[in-house]
């Protein structure tokens, strides 16, 4: 279009200056001629004005289609990703006028996923024909990346006893696949998005196929569970005779409690931390028969199908202790004990990502609670008040951002607690981490609200 422009300009100019030196001829035929280039410099305004118009609608039409491509396009072939190209391209460029429309699109992996579409169409002219020039080609291009950028996140969600009342669960189970179908989609290759699940209750499930692991602790749960055979009851003595023996570790249910010191955490901080056991038995994670052991968790992974069948299997039982569940979503995300974190490639950016979700306050730990009452010292392992120390402090100082979910379906007050552990490295508290929902509908309305937020896309021009 600017060659058409630079050529008319040239024999407009040509013809004024000899035009100006130009000495005989009639007036009027002189006068007629010089109206020549004006009316066709004003009529190559108008032609190209109208190109200008037809090439802003094509742009947008290239943009629209480079995002709808995005979403399917590592699962097509060249020629299929063309074929959608030129039918999304022509089913939002609305320029009839437009003629020899050409689009053309691919799909690169390299630095990050990426897709290209590039058009260009003639534009019919109204009074540039006259001079020689029947068209205007106009062109552009769009580009769509999304894939510099990948994500790990870890969704830890409450499987304690009120999580039957109201809905909740049958929501949560709904709205988790609902989120995975999102970041499933966000993901171009294998690799690009990983999730990981953590469910919890009082304790954490990390699979009963791991007592023979030497980053168990067996301390308590042998004790706890003995097995006595040969004797029997005396009246006012307890058992009598035979002999009592530590119960097979085959048959522990794969829970697991906080670590640390079996009386108190006093200035212990292994239930706050990632730090991989030195071997002592208090950086152990002690093994626990807990009675509402929640479904064994699941670390990073692409698999949907085995991720979905996980959601299928929660079941609601137990008393609530967010910060197990917490720092174990972040262990996920980092590796340990049974948890293998895929390692990060470094020609790409990563968003780690843990996401809360608990509809009741704590109640019981290993120390603290009876299950019933609301506990203040369990909330301290998470976030202590006064000197914002504590596991969602620890979680944030590593990189990690943090959004919670509190369901309130009782009327229980807005969880301070759960405020001051969203946010990211740079903020103590960040309110766009922080979500409340008061019924179990809004689990899913917010489900998708995060999920938008983490697979958006950005058009690149």
């Amino acid at each position: 279009m600017t060659n058409i422009w630079h050529a008319l300009t040239c024999k407009l100019f040509c013809g004024l200056t000899r035009f100006a030196r130009e000495r005989s001829g009639n007036v009027a035929i002189t006068f007629a001629l010089a109206t020549l280039p004006i009316i066709g410099s004003v009529g190559a305004a108008v032609d190209y004005s109208h190109a200008n118009n037809v090439k802003a609608a094509l742009q947008a039409a290239l943009d629209s289609t480079a995002l709808m491509l995005a979403r399917d396009a590592s699962g097509l072939t060249a020629s299929d990703l063309n074929t959608k190209a030129l039918n999304y391209f022509k089913a939002m460029f609305d320029r009839p006028e437009a003629k020899n429309i050409s689009v053309s699109a691919t799909y690169t992996t390299s630095g990050g996923s990426k897709v290209v579409v590039n058009g260009s169409a003639a534009v019919p002219t109204t009074f540039l024909g006259i001079m020689g020039y029947d068209n205007i080609t106009v062109s552009g291009s769009s580009t769509t990346s999304w894939g510099t950028t990948r994500l790990r996140v870890a969704l830890v969600l409450d499987n304690t006893g009120s999580m039957a009342d109201a809905g909740k669960m049958t929501a949560l189970k709904s709205a988790t696949k609902d989120l995975l179908t999102q970041l499933k989609n966000a993901a171009s290759v294998n690799g690009d998005v990983y999730v990981s699940i953590i469910p919890f209750a009082k304790d954490v499930n990390i699979g009963a196929t791991n007592y023979n692991a030497s980053y168990i602790d067996w301390t308590d749960w042998d004790n706890a569970n003995q097995s006595c055979s040969g004797g029997g009851w005396g009246w006012g003595w307890g058992w009598g005779g035979g002999s009592c023996g530590t119960t097979s570790h085959n048959t522990w249910n794969g829970c697991i409690t906080d670590r640390g010191p079996s009386n108190a955490p006093g200035n212990s901080t292994w239930d706050q931390v990632v730090t991989a056991p030195d071997g002592t038995a208090n950086s152990k994670w002690p093994a626990e028969q807990y009675d509402a052991c929640p479904v064994a968790m699941k670390g990073l992974s692409y698999d949907w199908t085995s991720l979905n069948s996980l959601v299928d299997q929660m079941q609601p039982n137990g008393s609530t202790n967010q910060p197990i569940g917490l720092v174990w979503g972040w262990q996920s995300l980092v590796g340990g004990g049974p948890l293998v974190a895929p390692a990060k490639d470094s020609n790409y950016n990563y968003s780690d990502i843990v996401i809360l979700m608990s509809d009741g306050l704590n109640t019981a730990d290993r120390w603290f609670g009876n299950g019933s009452n609301t506990s203040t010292a369990v909330d301290n392992r998470m976030y202590q008040t006064g000197n914002g120390t504590g596991t969602c402090a620890n979680i944030k100082a590593s990189g990690v951002t943090i959004y919670t979910i509190q369901v309130n379906t009782s009327g229980d007050p807005t969880s301070a607690l759960l405020q001051n552990c969203a946010g990211t490295k740079d903020k103590t508290y960040d309110p766009s981490k922080f979500f409340m929902v008061t019924n179990a509908s809004g689990i899913g309305t917010v489900f998708n609200q995060i999920g938008t937020a983490l697979t958006q896309l950005r058009v690149a021009k």
